[in-house]
């Protein structure tokens, strides 16, 4: 078994691979649904299913990939093989998705894209899965999982303080010619990151010694039928894992829950809080959406982990999903513009404003020199600060799900160790894991689109009613709350906590013959 310590150095290389992990998703959501219609005119119907129809395929090929690097035999260990290949398959195929004629016909960019995503897609599940496999099996300790989960959750987060300003950058006039050339220029940047920093956990981080594995499938085309067989059999033996489900089951609720609302604060921001107006509005979106990732990164998730290392993992699920509650119901307050501008108008709004305008108004012709005037702050505008305070509560939610869920299921493949024997199953585990969290993914592109019908939301009019918006507040609230309510409810009679945890372990180190 890999030691109990990950040294700071896997550490850091596995929390680059969950960089690329987030990068990734984040930015061609970005392009699909939003610089796909306004950069190329490409039908939004037609960019829904681009955006939709690949997940499908995806969720395919997932359990795939874990049952082969589960079942691979190679001098480099079960996952580092295909890390460091899908990395550089992804990063190249990204790249080459977005390399588009700015005078392509709509047909030729809509089968452009979705060929070459599909191919993007495999190569990013040879990637993804393996690397979310090696994760549960870098470390045995009960704790240690949790530390690693919160470094690497950390670093992914930062892909998130970025992916925001892909809105703000790719349109500035003066940091591109047009649109067309922004999202070829940052997909040049982000498919060369993830080559860099995607093979890292493939050259440095280690796993479990699988060399004397026992039970392995032979990997070949004469076995495919057979693998076929034993692959089915094996997502029917984790799907009898109780404990299992449970994390499956609370995932997809807080993740769905809060990606179903993820683009209503922008919503809300610009057309109740500025009335329409984009340019009022300017970049108080991705400030916010920045904010809370970096919230979540540095404040967040340290306080998770010290919960989880005192209360154990499941109470500290419970606690932070409860936090990130109240959060969510503290944002009908956060949203109201009359609150904002009151607020404003007091001795300590008027200090922090001026204080930040200040800052600025310093730093404007400093960012306008260096091509960087989208980062820039209008220092005569008010700004809404109150949007900011329920953050670091509802950040609970999200900065506790994969941080403590990714630990857990690391507990769970010892279980299931013990139960069915070897092969050790991570990256089986791993595959059905994540394919919950896409299943969310694509129900909240889905579902989000239908609630902005429901509460009779038409992006193409500036001015929105009043009970629009104050529905869609309310949406936004609710339908977060509620989900994260319900994972609750999931996960409060979890029964695999840190003494059977323990037990686990000692049976399997007897078993093994392990000192």
């Amino acid at each position: 078994m890999s030691s109990t310590k990950v040294p700071i150095g896997q550490k850091a290389a596995f929390g680059a691979g969950h960089f690329i992990l987030n990068i990734l998703p984040g930015t061609l959501g970005v392009f699909i649904q939003f610089f796909l219609l306004t950069a190329w005119g490409v039908d939004p119907l037609w960019a829904g299913l681009l955006g939709g129809l690949p997940r499908i395929f995806d969720s395919i090929t997932d359990p795939i990939m874990g049952f082969i690097s589960d079942n691979t035999k190679s001098r480099w260990g079960r996952r580092r093989p295909y890390i460091f290949v899908g990395a550089i398959i992804s990063g190249i195929l990204f790249f080459l998705m977005w390399q588009i004629d700015d005078n392509a016909s709509q047909t030729y960019i809509i089968w452009h894209v979705m060929v070459i995503q599909l191919l993007f897609l495999i190569g990013n599940t040879m990637f993804a899965t393996p690397l979310v496999g090696l994760g549960y099996e870098m470390t045995s300790d009960y704790n240690e999982r949790t530390r690693l989960m919160a470094f690497s959750n950390t670093m992914g987060q930062i892909a998130w303080m970025i992916v925001p300003w892909l809105y703000v950058i790719i349109p500035d006039s003066n940091t591109f010619n047009t649109q067309t050339e922004g999202v070829r220029t940052m997909a040049l940047i982000v498919g060369a990151l993830c080559v860099v920093f995607g093979i890292l956990p493939a050259l440095f981080c280690k796993g479990i010694d699988s060399a004397n594995m026992e039970n392995r499938k032979e990997i070949t085309w004469k076995t495919l039928s057979s693998n076929m067989v034993e692959l089915w059999d094996g997502i029917k033996q984790v799907s009898k894992n109780k404990p299992f489900m449970k994390l499956c089951g609370a995932t997809f609720l807080v993740f769905n829950g809060f990606q179903l609302v993820a683009a209503f604060g922008v919503f809300i921001i610009v057309f109740y809080m500025y009335s329409g107006s984009y340019e009022l509005a300017g970049t108080w979106p991705a400030w916010f959406n920045t904010i809370n990732a970096i919230i979540t990164a540095f404040i967040v998730i340290p306080i998770i982990t010290r919960m989880s290392n005192k209360w154990g993992k499941r109470r500290a699920f419970i606690i932070s999903t409860i936090i990130s509650i109240v959060g969510y119901i503290l944002k009908w307050w956060g949203f109201d513009k009359d609150l904002n501008r009151e607020f404003n108008q007091t001795e300590l709004g008027q200090s922090l404003t001026s204080g930040v305008g200040s800052l600025f108004e310093s730093l404007n012709p400093i960012l306008d020199d260096i091509g960087m005037s989208w980062f820039s702050i209008d220092p005569g505008n008010e700004i809404p600060w109150l949007i900011f305070l329920p953050i670091p509560l509802f950040a609970f939610g999200m900065g506790g799900l994969f941080t403590l869920m990714m630990s857990m299921t690391a507990d769970v493949c010892d279980l299931d160790e013990l139960e069915n024997g070897m092969p050790r199953k991570e990256g089986t585990f791993g595959a059905i894991y994540w394919l919950m969290v896409k299943i969310g993914q694509s129900m909240a592109l889905v579902l989000g689109g239908v609630i902005l019908s429901i509460v009779g939301f038409d992006p193409n009019v500036t001015e929105q009613s009043i009970e629009t918006m104050n529905n869609l507040r309310i949406a936004d609230i609710i339908v977060p709350a509620g989900t994260a309510a319900l994972a609750v409810w999931v996960m409060w009679k979890y029964s695999l906590n840190e003494d059977r945890a323990r037990e686990i372990k000692a049976e399997l180190v007897k078993r093994r013959g392990e000192l």
